[in-house]
């Protein structure tokens, strides 16, 4: 559960400093409050799912076959 914490707040920092960027791009002063705190909660709910998505085992066995046939590929 600490990895996907982890993985979680790293894709919230990183999607916030993608912001931050965009608005010093476009001499933006920002966003106000309550619109920071609105994305910063939809980046953490997308990482969440996105987490839950990748790590779940349909995903992971099709994401493992494709690796499989990828390695066993002829050249």
């Amino acid at each position: 559960m600490y990895k996907a914490m982890q993985a979680v707040k790293t894709a919230a920092v990183r999607v916030v400093r993608a912001v931050r960027m965009r608005g010093m791009a476009r001499g933006d002063a920002g966003m106000a409050t309550a619109e920071y705190a609105m994305g910063l909660v939809a980046a953490v709910a997308f990482a969440v799912v996105l987490y839950k998505v990748v790590t779940s085992g349909a995903v992971s066995e099709e994401l493992q076959s494709i690796v499989k046939r990828a390695l066993d590929a002829q050249v």
